[in-house]
């Protein structure tokens, strides 16, 4: 069993992933069990360029970051389980305990939290009733995003990114992440309102 299970390997999946795993000291946090589906086929940092995000060189490939997060998170916080190679196809339940269906394989996770993107080629069986037109991208994309509150969908399930009807951009994506991770941390520490900072104090 989960306590949460992360869908893409994207800016906001990443991130959300980096802010929960340096929580790992925490008391409320030492125990909890997190994986992340870190599938990057079809981000679209594949074919990006950044010269305008902040704490990142100019002249950086979107195709390095994704390759150098996953790197990052497995060496800093090798407590979370990384599962390259699945897509997740359907999910049942509700929560505290919900069932999820990968290409491969069937997980238990009391959280999920989804960063797949906003393509209209979404297709995840649970989770269809809660598409609606994305509210901040050119309507000729026909992009779509997750209704949700504030990145909650219904109990138990986050939505992040541009599939929570964010622009499309880094800074804004790795915030959608972050946002959630201090939701779930807050959600492990009993309602504290919770954030989790690295010091050289």
């Amino acid at each position: 069993m989960f306590d949460t299970l992360i869908f893409g390997g994207g800016v906001s999946g990443m991130s959300c992933a980096l802010v929960l795993g340096s929580a790992q000291n925490k008391s409320f946090a030492t125990d909890k069990k997190i994986g992340i589906f870190t599938h990057q086929k079809t981000s679209a940092l594949q074919e990006a360029l950044f010269n305008n995000a902040y704490g990142i060189a100019a002249g950086k490939l979107g195709s390095e970051l994704l390759t150098e997060s996953v790197q990052h998170l497995s060496q800093t916080y090798p407590h979370i389980i990384q599962i390259p190679v699945e897509k997740a196809l359907k999910i049942e339940g509700k929560f505290p305990e919900f069932i999820v269906t990968t290409n491969r394989n069937t997980y238990k996770t009391k959280t999920i939290v989804i960063g797949i993107g906003s393509a209209n080629t979404f297709a995840i069986e649970g989770l269809m009733q809660y598409i609606e037109p994305h509210q901040k991208a050119l309507p000729e994309k026909q992009r779509i995003q997750l209704k949700n509150s504030d990145h909650k969908v219904t109990d138990g399930i986050y939505v992040i990114g541009t599939l929570a009807g964010w622009r499309s951009q880094l800074a804004i994506a790795a915030g959608s992440g972050a946002a959630v991770a201090t939701d779930i941390l807050t959600l492990w520490n009993g309602g504290v309102q919770t954030h989790c900072h690295d010091s050289i104090r």
